[in-house]
């Protein structure tokens, strides 16, 4: 066996030598790349160019690894140059061990600065502020619908969406013992509690289930206390020292969650965009048809529409649309142009690269 691994070992050896050349090479060019954007003060982070490149790396993959498997390296790859010109900071909701934190580094890759907050709230007011140069926030649950909170803060910030991330969510019951024995209340974060509540009924009918402002918030609570369950992540776990009861207990195995980046920057067309559009019409018959009869007619496709109360005391609404492609795609102009014709109120909330 060994003679037979040798010759295959050296060869892994060279093959790391000459990749261990190519990535310094490529940093140093991304050294000169990150002097010449500090000459005409550009950002470090352009996201439809990050896009470019993992769907470039994807499509000249060659095998045997899986494209997700390439795209993640490449990620890292471009994180670490890109620290190179400066290290970003991403705030999202904490603590450590959420999945915010875990679309952060979907989106962003690990060589980042993480800036934990209490509430959604403080992740769009630490961007706002300039604290942070990225805020990551969840937007929707494929199995719960839309994140309200985040929905009513989109419509008064002062940010835009630069960018999504769509991630797969995993749902685990821990304790400190990883067994039950003594515990009376489950911990997690509303959304969670709703998507696990049909195991829940089964397995646990008579715990106490009680909401808190993040899974790791429960997690690190069910660290402190051992009559606290925990629904978290496991990475939520191994960061607080909890062993899993039970795994993958979400209601939907296929259970997904959308984050968007928020930021000051403006993105550029990547060539597989969207764009998110905040409308309100008059309150009279037809007003919402006509409102979006230019999309159709300039061929641009909806791909969501969600309405959101106005809570100005009266019965009217806002609705949150996303259609494809951005806002300087020509006939994605036109219609805008259109739709702000038609509209009571208008505000784009940013064109982006889609989520890989």
């Amino acid at each position: 066996m060994t003679d037979k691994l040798k010759p295959l070992r050296e060869q892994i050896d060279a093959l790391d030598v000459q990749i261990l050349d190519l990535l310094s090479r490529r940093a140093r060019l991304a050294q000169d790349v990150g002097h010449v954007k500090a000459e005409t003060n550009a950002p470090v982070f352009r996201p439809e160019r990050e896009a470019q490149v993992l769907r470039g790396v994807a499509e000249r993959n060659p095998g045997p690894l899986k494209d997700p498997e390439i795209q993640t390296i490449f990620r890292e790859i471009m994180s670490a140059c890109r620290s190179l010109e400066r290290r970003v900071t991403v705030a999202y909701l904490g603590p450590a061990g959420t999945f915010s934190e875990q679309a952060v580094y979907q989106q962003f890759g690990r060589a980042v600065e993480g800036l934990p907050c209490v509430s959604i709230d403080e992740v769009f007011r630490a961007t706002e502020a300039g604290t942070a140069d990225f805020g990551v926030v969840p937007v929707e649950n494929s199995s719960e619908g839309a994140i309200n909170r985040t929905l009513d803060l989109m419509l008064a910030t002062t940010t835009v969406i630069s960018g999504e991330v769509a991630i797969a969510v995993q749902h685990s019951l821990m304790t400190r013992t990883g067994n039950m024995d003594g515990v009376t209340v489950v911990c997690a974060h509303s959304q969670a509690l709703a998507q696990c509540q049909a195991w829940l009924n089964l397995h646990h009918p008579n715990l106490e289930r009680r909401a808190v402002a993040s899974n790791a918030e429960a997690a690190v609570m069910a660290s402190k206390d051992p009559s606290i369950a925990a629904i978290a992540s496991e990475m939520a776990g191994q960061q607080y020292g909890l062993a899993v009861v039970a795994g993958h207990i979400q209601d939907d195995p296929h259970n997904r969650t959308r984050f968007a980046v928020i930021g000051h920057l403006h993105t550029n067309p990547s060539g597989h965009d969207q764009t998110s559009l905040v409308l309100a019409v008059p309150n009279k018959a037809g007003a919402v048809y006509n409102l979006l009869a230019p999309l159709a007619t300039h061929g641009v496709s909806m791909t969501r529409f969600e309405s959101r109360p106005a809570r100005i005391g009266t019965w009217e609404y806002y609705f949150y649309v996303d259609i494809e492609g951005h806002e300087q795609d020509p006939a994605v102009a036109r219609a805008l142009v259109e739709l702000k014709d038609n509209a009571a109120f208008f505000k784009v909330l940013g064109s982006y690269p889609l989520s890989l």
